[in-house]
């Protein structure tokens, strides 16, 4: 049977990835993107298993009438792929209130808006995948990254609550959190706050540690979405990138150390 999917933020990078892949065994896909000229390539290539969609995410109103456009012309939804989404850089001293708010707009609200409008669809029709993009940095925190990760945490809590209570009308939530691929994430997709020269150390040694990461191939990142769609039984959460799981290991292993180490203060809090 041929998958119906609904991808925001596929104009590029993984959310564009991951179009491609589900067009390609033949599934249809209703994409979202800011300029729909993004996707003409792709539409000369797949005609009618590609619908898009202009979108701005951070529009409640419109996200839901975008959601029930697209389920019309797909017949329903199958997956949901919340992508949308950028990096905000920033110490947070540097942060102003419009970097946060737009940043969690985006992120978090964005994602919150399309997942709400999907839900009702995918509870009628008797089942149904979200996916929610994460991060790796919606384990862990890193320097000058402090709005993106509180986008990414807040997504992470909410959606495992949506898992929770979707989950008796056979809905299944997914939260994937990818680490570093070969997409302008960190380039041209991002933001970045008004820089105090106090923090120039601190964004030098970031700069650092991402550029010795390695960078996947996005094409790899929607082979390995596929296999967690495709799945009967669908993780919770899952990790894209072999050095991500490194990474993440180190995250819980030094909080469980840490915890145990004050152990007795826990207790104590409690006697």
């Amino acid at each position: 049977m041929t998958t119906r999917w609904l991808i925001t933020g596929a104009g590029r990078g993984l959310g564009r990835a991951f179009a491609a892949a589900a067009l390609g065994r033949g599934d249809a896909v209703a994409a979202t993107v800011r300029d729909t000229s993004a996707l003409d390539d792709m539409r000369e290539a797949h005609g009618d298993r590609l619908s898009v969609h202009a979108l701005n995410v951070t529009d409640r109103e419109h996200a839901g009438a975008v959601v029930a456009r697209a389920a019309a012309w797909l017949g329903g939804i199958d997956v949901l792929v919340n992508n949308a989404g950028y990096g905000q850089f920033g110490a947070v001293e540097e942060l102003t209130e419009a970097d946060v708010r737009a940043q969690l707009d985006t992120n978090f609200f964005g994602a919150l808006w399309t997942s709400q409008a999907a839900v009702p669809i995918m509870r009628e029709q008797g089942g149904g995948r979200i996916i929610q993009i994460s991060s790796l940095g919606g384990i862990g925190a890193f320097a000058n990254l402090g709005a993106y990760h509180a986008s990414k945490w807040a997504l992470e809590a909410i959606s495992e609550s949506l898992a929770l209570e979707v989950a008796p009308f056979g809905i299944a939530v997914t939260i994937v959190e990818p680490g570093g691929f070969g997409t302008d994430w960190a380039g041209a997709s991002s933001r970045h706050s008004s820089q105090l020269p106090e923090y120039e150390p601190v964004r030098a040694a970031a700069a650092a540690r991402r550029g010795g990461r390695v960078s996947g191939s996005p094409e790899r990142a929607a082979a390995a979405l596929l296999e967690v769609v495709d799945s009967p039984r669908p993780p919770l959460r899952v990790i894209f990138g072999a050095e991500a799981l490194d990474i993440a290991r180190g995250i819980y292993e030094r909080r469980l150390a840490e915890w145990s180490q004050w152990e007795a203060v826990s207790k104590l809090a409690q006697e």
